[in-house]
């Protein structure tokens, strides 16, 4: 599969938005844990973090300073729901849209190649287009989760957020970004991922580092066929592997499949 235009995912975020936009509308005034001790408006804040944080490195303002891993993460997204005091569904509902037309305004109006974004990394506008939808889709499933809310995640949307958002972070940040330090520092494997309805990535663990390659796939470990959905909801722990495998959305093959069990426990998604 192409690499995702800028244009292919602002039309996706202009269908996932406003319908995010009325997941939190509808959240009940007993704001249930939504993942790990983050309420559902905790979560519905946080997503207007991200929105505006994306929206200032298209506009080439001055991003925080972090370190782009689960920790660095952590702290930074702690530091600013403290700061953020509205978990009124329906104000956090306006400004999430408020916010995601003044990014889409900004996107269109993009003429550079690459951007400033977080610990100093050049990306291309459509890849910070697609963080933001991957953070909408998942944050906006475990608002449902949490309060029983629907909310369905169309394949291409998925899709877009994994090739077009969370792959090319990986390729941009440093190798470590996206793993546990401790965990990752022995493991050593080869996967051919097949992102059904798109493309296939090399993913390769080398003891604390995790590198994307597109070449032929030499020297596999294991190959992993997945619906890009089940696949964004394994590899950040959302979900445990043998739920979509049983239901027929991920399968595994090759010398040694036994090493994607390595593999979930290496990785640390910021």
């Amino acid at each position: 599969m192409p690499p995702a235009t800028l244009a292919q995912v602002r039309a996706a975020l202009r269908d996932v938005v406003p319908r995010l936009a009325d997941l939190l509308r509808n959240v009940p005034a007993a704001d249930p844990i939504a993942i790990g001790a983050w309420t559902a408006t905790d979560v519905a804040a946080h997503l207007t973090h991200v929105l505006q944080l994306d929206t200032d490195a298209l506009a080439g303002k001055q991003l925080p300073e972090v370190t782009v891993t689960a920790p660095g993460m952590a702290d930074l997204n702690a530091q600013l729901l403290a700061e953020d005091t509205e978990r009124t569904p329906s104000l956090l509902a306006d400004r999430l849209a408020s916010l995601a037309t003044e990014f889409d305004e900004m996107a269109a109006r993009s003429q550079e190649a690459t951007v400033d974004w977080l610990q100093g990394v050049r990306l291309p506008p459509s890849v910070v287009a697609g963080h933001v939808l991957e953070e909408c889709l998942i944050h906006g499933d475990d608002i449902a989760r949490a309060t029983g809310l629907s909310w369905p995640i169309r394949r291409d949307h998925a899709l877009l957020a994994v090739e077009g958002g969370a792959l090319p972070l990986i390729t941009a940040l440093p190798p470590a970004a996206f793993l546990n330090e401790e965990k990752a520092g022995s493991f050593r494997a080869r996967f051919d991922l097949r992102l059904r309805g798109g493309g296939r990535t090399l993913m390769v663990f080398d003891r604390g580092s995790l590198t994307l390659e597109t070449g032929p796939a030499n020297n596999i470990d294991a190959h992993l066929s997945a619906d890009p959905w089940a696949m964004m909801q394994v590899f950040i722990g959302r979900q445990e592997i043998w739920k979509p495998v049983l239901a027929g959305k991920m399968s595994a093959w090759g010398r040694r499949p036994w090493k994607l069990a390595g593999m979930l426990k290496a990785i640390s998604p910021p």
